[in-house]
């Protein structure tokens, strides 16, 4: 008896989804039917990379992390780690924009707390007052209450305001594109609020874990990888390797699901594609951004589709520019530099990119990747190009001083692509899993729930494959119910 399943949306997440469903149609010995829908002219969604010349530009993400293991261990499946390419280890600095200047973040800070003494004492990024109140971590007590904390609340109740305006605000900022006032601690960094029940000071619980990396290094157990990784073709290679492995006929582009129906009698869905077309399915995975699914939900659950359309997002640029080594007077010897919002940039962050991955600029080159809009900044999104592109040349010219035109500009436009884990959001999600949990062989995947990151959205995908395809078994009678039919 064969299965029929629909992905619908053919971004990374949902990409993941539809080749975990064919690696499990093979290790169980299931005849499964797989169908994926995107409604673009392409796969990938925001993930996307362009050649020019020999100039490697990624218009969306340009890595992943590996301390989260879904994203790697997918790319061990694929037989692609050969590809991976570590982030440059001799040049990791991050500069912080204060008073118009750029200075270094001190050797040892994490996002939000240090753990190094001698450089946080050094460095001119904070006043002597804000060092002294950064310390007062060691001797604060935990945090009273079990409610949800805004991580702009948390960094002030441990370390003060001069941490969250010139450190948090600005490198979370270049994470979720959001604004920390907002932004739920408990859905986006749990780790801090562990490290706060389990040790009371943030700091000293950072230091412990350096300490135990530390061992593990000088014991020779270091890990293979550095903390971020990225294909040598760009992140545009990792969706084309998905996509060769998916079989001929799976891929539907430009077809757009526009509705969704169960039938409660036969324990199946109706998919209407482009607003006409009915396709019949035993199990849909939805794979599209939130805003988009809930249309598509709410034919019969507008209680699920209200809980979607409430999760808000904030639209970011990346603008890629190109320049001669020699017309960069600064020097790329980092990653980049991150713009507090006190400094009131037309940027959010600028990421070396040239620098922070081999070969990404011919040689004598220097490639660069600002972010623009957000969260706190969303007017400058809504900029037309030509004042984008000046408006960034111009930050470019004040921080590093670049004066000449560059060999080229790229803007690439992410409207409504970060979804926004405000205060409740965990909540929001439960109600969500429990609604979606109402419907036999429905399941749910992408960044709006349980991270933003690309490993983030391929546990999404590769979960919500499993969960179908264990339902179905299930509903079918056990494992050996439902055979493949053919080789």
């Amino acid at each position: 008896m064969s299965h029929r399943i629909i992905v619908v949306g053919g971004g990374i997440s949902g990409l993941a989804a539809a080749h975990r469903l064919i690696e499990l149609r093979r290790e169980r010995d299931i005849d499964l039917d797989i169908l994926l829908l995107e409604a673009a002219a392409r796969l990938g969604g925001v993930i996307a990379t362009e050649r020019i010349g020999d100039f490697i530009v990624d218009a969306g993400p340009d890595s992943f992390i590996t301390e989260k293991p879904w994203a790697l261990r997918l790319c061990e499946r694929l037989d692609i780690t050969s590809r991976l390419i570590p982030t440059n280890a001799k040049h990791q600095n991050v500069y912080v924009v204060r008073n118009g200047s750029l200075e270094l973040l001190p050797e040892g800070f994490l996002l939000l707390a240090p753990t190094r003494l001698w450089p946080l004492i050094r460095t001119p990024l904070f006043s002597w007052r804000g060092k002294l109140r950064m310390a007062l971590d060691l001797v604060l007590p935990r945090g009273g209450g079990n409610s949800d904390e805004s991580l702009a609340s948390f960094v002030r109740r441990r370390f003060g305001s001069e941490v969250l305006e010139r450190v948090a605000q600005p490198l979370v900022g270049g994470i979720y594109a959001a604004d920390p006032e907002e932004l739920s601690l408990s859905a986006t960094m749990p780790r801090f609020l562990e490290m706060e029940r389990n040790c009371r000071s943030v700091i000293w619980a950072l230091w412990k874990e350096q300490r135990r990396r530390l061992r593990n290094r000088q014991a020779g157990s270091s890990a293979r990888w550095s903390l971020f990784v990225t294909p040598a073709g760009g992140m545009q290679e990792l969706v084309d390797v998905i996509a060769r492995h998916l079989p001929l006929g799976a891929v539907r582009l430009s077809n757009r699901a526009t509705a969704l129906r169960p039938s409660t009698a036969k324990k199946s869905w109706t998919v209407t594609v482009n607003g006409a077309e009915k396709l019949e399915a035993d199990g849909v995975i939805v794979a599209t951004p939130a805003y988009a699914s809930a249309p598509i939900l709410f034919p019969f659950s507008p209680e699920l589709a209200e809980e979607l359309s409430a999760i808000p997002y904030s639209s970011t640029a990346t603008v890629s520019l190109a320049y001669r080594q020699e017309d960069i007077p600064h020097g790329l010897n980092g990653f980049g530099l991150v713009g507090p919002a006190i400094e009131s940039r037309s940027i959010i962050a600028c990421t070396f990119s040239s620098v922070k991955y081999p070969g990404r600029a011919p040689p004598g080159y220097g490639l660069l990747r600002a972010f623009v809009g957000g969260a706190l900044q969303p007017s400058l999104f809504e900029q037309d190009d030509r004042t984008m592109e000046d408006s960034v040349r111009q930050e470019l010219r004040d921080l590093l001083g670049i004066a000449t035109s560059p060999n080229f500009c790229r803007i690439y436009r992410h409207p409504y692509s970060m979804p926004q884990y405000h205060l409740g959001h965990r909540e929001r999600i439960r109600r969500i899993k429990t609604l979606a949990g109402q419907f036999h062989a429905l399941a749910l995947a992408g960044n709006a729930y349980h991270g933003l990151g690309i490993a983030d959205c391929i546990h999404s995908g590769e979960e919500a494959a499993e969960r179908i395809v264990a339902e179905l078994r299930e509903f079918s009678g056990g494992s050996g119910a439902v055979r493949r039919a053919s080789g």
